[in-house]
């Protein structure tokens, strides 16, 4: 019976070894995909805006997105308005970098739709990256009033 009891316990041990260490590789595995797509969407760094545009010599905000997750394996809409719909819906309260943030600015009866990925969140700012229309691919600040008063919602593609 004790041997029994032994083997048990050793089973139980292992298994619950197995199952910490398999949850910390799944952890950096995320983790590593994370790191990916913000570094990829940081060497568009400087590049110019251009609606349409998909490349180095020019390109718009969800394809910086797109791009950028591209890099780590993850296949996701072209427009801001689709990507504002992919992945897991998440609060400002929990905002970690590698979520996108989405606007929704609206001008004289026109509307128009704007994504940003998050890089960096702290006590005080969350920075994220985008292809603004006015300067290119740049890191601004989400707490500013301008970007904080149009935010539509944030989703997280990495899990």
């Amino acid at each position: 019976m004790q041997k029994i009891l032994i083997l048990f316990l050793s089973i139980t041990v292992m298994g619950f070894y197995q199952t910490a260490h398999g949850q910390s590789k799944k952890k950096k595995k995320k983790l590593r995909e994370i790191n990916l797509v913000i570094s990829t969407a940081e060497s568009y760094t400087g590049t110019p805006y251009r609606y349409g545009g998909t490349s180095q010599s020019g390109i718009d905000c969800s394809s910086l997105i797109q791009n950028s997750f591209s890099q780590a394996g993850y296949t996701i809409p072209r427009t801001s308005k689709d990507q504002s719909k992919y992945g897991k819906k998440v609060n400002w309260n929990r905002l970690k970098p590698g979520d996108v943030v989405f606007f929704k600015f609206k001008e004289k009866r026109n509307k128009w739709y704007h994504s940003g990925l998050i890089t960096s969140v702290d006590q005080d700012h969350i920075y994220f990256i985008h292809a603004s229309s006015s300067r290119g691919v740049i890191q601004s600040d989400l707490t500013s009033n301008y970007y904080k008063s149009n935010v539509k919602t944030f989703r997280r593609v990495i899990k």
